[in-house]
């Protein structure tokens, strides 16, 4: 009597009901690397949004201190931001929302908070890090591990020692010359870094030419007087980073 052949399953067999161990593991493993591919991408684009949303928020602070520049009304510049009200950089980032001082030339806040609940957000960086500004053209977030640095100018000087220079003449075009240059006073309004505002004051020369120096960014009342007759022209000047602005100046009637 032949004896009954017991067949063996082939190695990798697996029945219509399961999986051999080595595709289980397999499977595992293939899960577990896509798992960490995923997680690793999931990381870099939180990180990414922190990257971005910080370098926002640097620009906005950029703003807040010199001012947009996009902002325009009737193709002049509209924004100046802290420097342009106060006539001096902020000495820190809290000067940006509360007023430094009792300044009558502040006109902030200049930055808006996030949250309601947290008054110091716009001081901090997305992983939480304030940021380092002191004074100047430069602020930088360190949070990231590696710096993220805003330069919004080569010097302060760039910002508030700007000139305006200008000619005064009469409504025919003539110039005041030697007889009537001291009958012209040329004056113009800004403000002087702390808080309140100064007139600065000067005659032209005999071709009517006058200039003032150590002028901050923004818009800036200038008036010129000619005192014999109480003639008096009111303009604004619009000062922008390192400029010296020029204009001509013609009064109301031929004076002199």
């Amino acid at each position: 009597m032949s004896q009954p052949t017991i067949k063996t399953r082939p190695q990798g067999f697996k029945s219509n009901n399961g999986f051999t161990l080595i595709e289980v593991v397999l499977t595992i493993i293939i899960a577990a690397i896509l798992a960490a591919a995923a997680l690793r991408s999931v990381i870099k684009m939180a990180e990414t949004a922190k990257t971005e949303g910080t370098k926002q928020e640097l620009e906005e602070l950029e703003y807040a201190i010199v001012g947009n520049p996009a902002l325009y009304n009737d193709d002049t510049k509209a924004d100046f931001g802290y420097v342009g009200d106060v006539g001096a950089f902020p000495a820190n980032l809290d000067a940006l929302f509360t007023n430094p001082g009792g300044y009558a030339s502040w006109n902030g806040p200049y930055v808006q908070r996030r949250l309601e609940q947290d008054a110091t957000d716009y001081k901090v960086d997305a992983w939480g890090t304030n940021y380092t500004y002191s004074g100047g053209v430069t602020i930088t977030s360190s949070g990231s591990g590696s710096d993220i640095v805003r330069k919004f100018g080569e010097a302060t000087s760039d910002f508030v020692t700007n000139g305006v220079d200008g000619i005064v003449l009469d409504l025919n075009g003539t110039p005041p010359g030697v007889v009537y240059n001291d009958s012209v006073s040329v004056r113009l309004t800004v403000p002087n870094g702390s808080g309140s505002y100064t007139t600065l004051t000067t005659i032209p020369d005999n071709s009517g030419f006058f200039s003032f120096n150590s002028v901050p960014i923004g818009n800036h009342d200038l008036q010129i007087i000619y005192q014999p007759n109480s003639d008096t022209l009111k303009r604004f000047v619009s000062i922008l980073p390192k400029s010296r602005h020029y204009g001509e100046y013609y009064l109301s009637a031929n004076v002199w």
